[in-house]
């Protein structure tokens, strides 16, 4: 198999907050490795812009610093200067996105949009200053029908946040130029979820209530909050993790097929799954936060949630398990358990589709009871695995035992899987071609939290409190309970 590198078109891009940690981490390095695959024309550029008062130097030395620290650009240097090159595209200009000055110099520099270069801001900072960046863009006449802005998450608060966002970006910017950024979106065995689902006749026609028993989808970190402690603590793991990534996951695993693969197609299946989610009962929802392990061994930092965030009062979950019900004739019946949460035992993102029994056995009680199970592998080891039922090997009777059919993306492709593009490379050559399908609209983000602001307006009238658990465990044992009640158990956490 030989993957295919296809030149994007000439572009600038502006990167608000290009000395944030985002930028440096994420952005920066995307680039860059697009840039080693021979996937950026020569006259593409990149500008970061940022309040600091920095030379292009200077910056492009912290950038050269940050290709080092994620340890990028020791194998991609092999060919000699591909560092040097990648530096020679970036330029940095000193903005304040709530006063006038730099304004006009980055308009001299970018100057006049033309239909042959595409045009990026890039708004990696945060939600405040969204509405100050996108007025400054329109005042100094830096946009035309083709600029595209790529807003970060968090987007929006809760419902009246993200509808004022919404209005504040309309009012200078079409849908079709807002693309709402989800890197959980961009992972290769995400958009699998639609090719396994779309793509093979095996599984489609069994994708219903009548043959899935239940769904579970596990995202678990084994990091605490650290450095997002300001951040988190306003936000938790609701806000952060389900309301956004959990719920673009259920989406993807229970909408309709799409008419076509076309962007608004997509994303209009995946509207119809978000409405007909199911209000959230209290006893269907579980919250957490983390404690220091038992043994006295708390993890990377060896701080609870509490002394991490420094409230020995606070009541904001880094875990949340809940069971969802989608009303519509495919899903009606059939639960959808999401579980998320941080200082875990593993970190591990997985669906697991659990199949229903049989509906008649022929075989002994010996045999005992099996069923099918797809376990669809997000990170690590991103692969699909399916448990089918055969017969033990040996004389003395019909004696079954399940096997899996593995499928590991690194055995299965071999070095290409090495090349392929992380989510952030994918998502933003995504956007310079203009391809929407990744992304989430408007209406979809709001409907989102439309469903969400009830259930965390429901625990805080309630008062709820979180409930402890041991940091290195799978959570807390209501979680697990959740389960019992409906004689079922969670999949495990595997790394």
């Amino acid at each position: 198999m030989v993957s295919r590198v296809i030149p994007v078109q000439a572009f600038d891009l502006v990167i608000f907050g290009g000395t944030g940690d985002l930028a440096q981490r994420k952005i920066l390095p995307a680039l860059y490795r697009r840039h080693c695959a021979g996937q950026l024309p020569d006259t593409a550029r990149i500008i970061g812009a940022a309040r600091a008062e920095l030379s292009r130097r200077d910056y492009q030395s912290l950038v050269r610093a940050a290709l080092q620290a994620g340890d990028i650009s020791a194998g991609k240097d092999a060919a000699g200067g591909q560092v040097d090159s990648f530096l020679a595209r970036i330029n940095y200009l000193a903005i304040d996105a709530t006063e006038a000055e730099g304004w006009q110099t980055l308009a001299q520099t970018l100057g006049r949009p033309t239909a042959d270069r595409v045009r990026v801001f890039y708004f990696s900072v945060g939600p405040a200053l969204f509405a100050p960046l996108a007025e400054q863009i329109w005042a100094h006449d830096l946009a035309d029908d083709q600029t595209r802005i790529v807003v970060e998450k968090p987007f929006g608060h809760d419902l009246a946040s993200a509808k004022a966002l919404n209005r504040t970006l309309a009012s200078h910017f079409d849908e079709s130029q807002i693309y709402r950024i989800d890197h959980y979106l961009g992972k290769e065995t995400v958009q699998n979820l639609m090719a396994i689902r779309f793509g093979n006749m095996l599984f489609e026609p069994l994708w219903n209530s009548q043959y899935v028993d239940h769904i579970q989808v596990t995202v678990s970190e084994t990091v605490g909050v650290e450095g997002r402690a300001s951040y988190y603590d306003k936000s938790g793991a609701m806000r952060d993790m389900v309301q956004n990534h959990l719920m673009q996951l259920l989406c993807l695993i229970a909408m309709e097929p799409p008419a076509k693969f076309d962007p608004d197609a997509v994303r209009d299946e995946k509207l119809k799954v978000i409405r007909a989610l199911e209000p959230v009962e209290p006893h269907h929802i579980v919250r957490g936060q983390y404690a220091l392990a038992e043994d006295g061994e708390g993890g990377d930092e060896d701080q609870s949630y509490r002394e991490t965030v420094g409230d020995p009062r606070s009541s904001t979950e880094s875990y949340v398990a809940l069971k969802a019900h989608i009303s519509n004739w495919r899903w009606a019946g059939t639960p959808f358990y999401l579980r998320t949460g941080k200082r875990l035992v593993a970190r591990s993102s997985v669906i697991n589709v659990f199949f229903k029994d049989a509906p008649h056995s022929i075989f002994g009680a010996d045999a005992g009871r099996h069923a099918n199970l797809l376990t669809i592998r997000l990170q690590p080891d991103e692969g699909i695995t399916l448990k089918v039922t055969i017969k033990e090997p040996g004389p003395g009777g019909m004696r079954l035992i399940d096997v899996p059919l593995d499928m590991s993306f690194a055995q299965a492709l071999g070095a290409d899987i090495d090349g392929a593009p992380d989510a952030y490379e994918r998502l933003i050559t995504d956007v310079i071609r203009g391809n929407q399908t990744l992304f989430m609209r408007g209406d979809e983000v709001e409907a989102a939290w439309a469903w969400t602001d009830p259930i965390i307006a429901g625990w805080t009238s309630r008062g709820d409190v979180p409930k402890p658990y041991d940091s290195g465990s799978t959570g807390p044992g209501d979680a697990d309970l959740l389960m019992r009640r409906d004689e079922r158990e969670w999949r495990g956490i595997n790394p």
